[in-house]
């Protein structure tokens, strides 16, 4: 009996220092990458979210902390990056991109970048985007370009089959659908953002080689000017102001006007708020000849003064390669940034998406420069003066263009 007690207790201990052993190995080294962006609709958190677990089981040694920078997000991150706590990843958006990338604080990311990644996958108009003095400091997560999005029924009780070609066609086809179904034919968004591809389209440029604004040269007050005739004289055009709505998908889903020039995150808006609505897409039309619209993009960036940039560059590479971007775009809310998945998930043949992907390979990237707040504020305020008759188009134009050069010049 005394025996058998004292191999029981000897087989317990044993087991006893298996498993105090067990507890006491070293766990493999885990480390922390912290990424942060802005918040964008709870579909977006969440689906960002899955394909950072995602993520995360497929590298053990990494976590990653995910925060959303909901106010003044590249305030928060300028300030962040001068205090050097910001993120080892985050957001960048085109628009911010000329000013940070040429501050030293971004990390280069073409040493880590290898065959494997396919660079030349990437859409040339959204890498670029991200390139400064021959490096490239950012990768694309997603875009969109803007299309114009027309109401069926309102074009078939007009008699118009087709959308718009051109520029002139869009006016005449404004003026036969306002009063019908719809209170006006086009909905407008005046702002630069939604503005510059009309500059250019007769040769005018936003700024120029010293990131000064010329906005106001006789090619751009060319493109502009069809925004304010249609606007004062054919009167058939509104803004979101004008018919008591948010945006322009909000005018054009609640039927106040019949087309409006989007986005593809229009897309999913008008879907679930609107379900009855009958709306195609098509490119936008063309002005002086020209096929033109914008790009907007965001890319991810590592900073400089990360601790983990090997893991860093993990996270980046997972989230802006094949699988991890057929993820994060799968679902349709974002475009995908390289040509394989925008070709795998059919968005080249989609009936909505197929414009919106077309329009990447003439579109005008949004990025004004280094002084994007100068250039921005400064158009947008002249030209709703303009656009509501309170003074000429020219005299807003070069009202705005010296008033932006001043503060340029203040800050350099």
């Amino acid at each position: 009996m005394r025996k058998n007690f004292w191999r029981f207790l000897g087989v317990a201990i044993a087991i006893a220092m298996t498993i105090i052993s067990c507890h006491s190995l070293p766990k493999p080294h885990q480390v922390t990458v912290k990424l942060s962006g802005w918040g964008g609709s709870p579909v977006e958190q969440k689906l960002l979210k899955q394909v950072l677990q995602d993520f995360e089981a497929k590298h053990p040694q990494i976590k990653v902390k995910y925060e959303v920078i909901s106010d003044q997000y590249m305030d928060v991150i300028k300030t962040r990056l001068v205090g050097e706590a910001a993120p080892d990843v985050f957001y960048l958006d085109a628009l911010e991109a000329p000013f940070l990338m040429s501050q030293n604080v971004l990390e280069p990311l073409n040493n880590y970048i290898t065959p494997e990644f396919d660079l030349a996958d990437f859409e040339p108009t959204l890498l670029n985007s991200f390139k400064y003095q021959n490096s490239i400091y950012g990768l694309p997560k997603d875009y969109s370009t803007l299309a114009l999005f027309y109401n069926k029924k309102a074009f078939a009780t007009a008699g118009l089959n087709t959308p718009p070609q051109n520029w002139a066609e869009l006016r005449s086809y404004s003026k036969q659908l306002t009063g019908k179904l719809n209170r006006y034919g086009f909905g407008e968004m005046p702002e630069l953002a939604r503005q510059a591809y009309k500059i250019k389209a007769f040769g005018g440029q936003v700024i120029d080689s010293q990131d000064d604004a010329t906005f106001a040269s006789p090619q751009a007050l060319q493109g502009l000017q069809l925004v304010i005739d249609q606007y004062r004289q054919d009167r058939s055009s509104a803004q979101k102001s004008d018919v008591g709505t948010n945006s322009g998908s909000e005018m054009f889903g609640q039927g106040k006007v019949a087309m409006v020039i989007e986005g593809n995150w229009a897309i999913p808006y008008l879907q679930e708020t609107f379900p009855q609505l009958e709306f195609a897409i098509a490119q936008v039309p063309t002005i002086n000849n020209k096929k033109g619209t914008m790009v907007f993009t965001v890319a991810y960036v590592m900073n400089k003064q990360s601790q983990n940039k090997a893991a860093a560059w993990e996270l980046i590479s997972y989230l802006t390669g094949k699988e991890g971007m057929q993820k994060w775009t799968g679902t349709g809310f974002a475009l995908p940034t390289r040509k394989s998945v925008a070709e795998n998930l059919g968005y080249d043949q989609d009936r909505l998406r197929s414009p919106l992907v077309a329009g990447v390979n003439y579109a005008t990237p949004w990025q004004v420069g280094k002084h994007p707040a100068a250039i921005v504020n400064n158009f947008d305020n002249q030209f709703i003066s303009a656009l509501l008759g309170q003074q000429p188009l020219k005299q807003a134009m070069l009202q705005a263009q010296h008033e932006a050069n001043q503060q340029i010049q203040s800050m350099e």
